[in-house]
């Protein structure tokens, strides 16, 4: 599969999987910076969390390595963490902020 069909197939996934506290997904809430995928189907994920002491802080982060895992075409799935640039209501879509009312 080529890698920009594979990144658009573990996009849909991440947008299955929702922040506990806003009842928005992942990547329209802005917390998946880059998704890269090579060659050899092995994908690394930079995310951020809303705040570093985030209450899913443990979970989140495991729950999206292993949907995006479960991608079949992934060979390999890793989620790097960052906190640089810190998340801030920016970063969402405005799908997202019109969800919340911040438009």
């Amino acid at each position: 599969m080529d890698p920009n069909e594979l990144g658009e197939k573990i996009v849909r996934v991440l947008k299955t999987i929702y922040d506990p506290e806003i009842p928005v997904d992942i990547y329209e809430l802005g917390l998946i910076y880059d998704v890269f995928v090579n060659e050899d189907n092995h994908v690394k994920v930079l995310m951020t969390l809303t705040t570093p002491n985030c209450p899913v802080a443990e979970t989140l982060p495991l729950e999206v390595e292993d949907k995006v895992r479960s991608v079949e075409e992934v060979v390999e799935a890793k989620v790097e963490l960052t906190f640089d640039p810190p998340w801030t209501r920016d970063l969402m879509s405005e799908e997202a902020k019109l969800e919340l009312g911040f438009l």
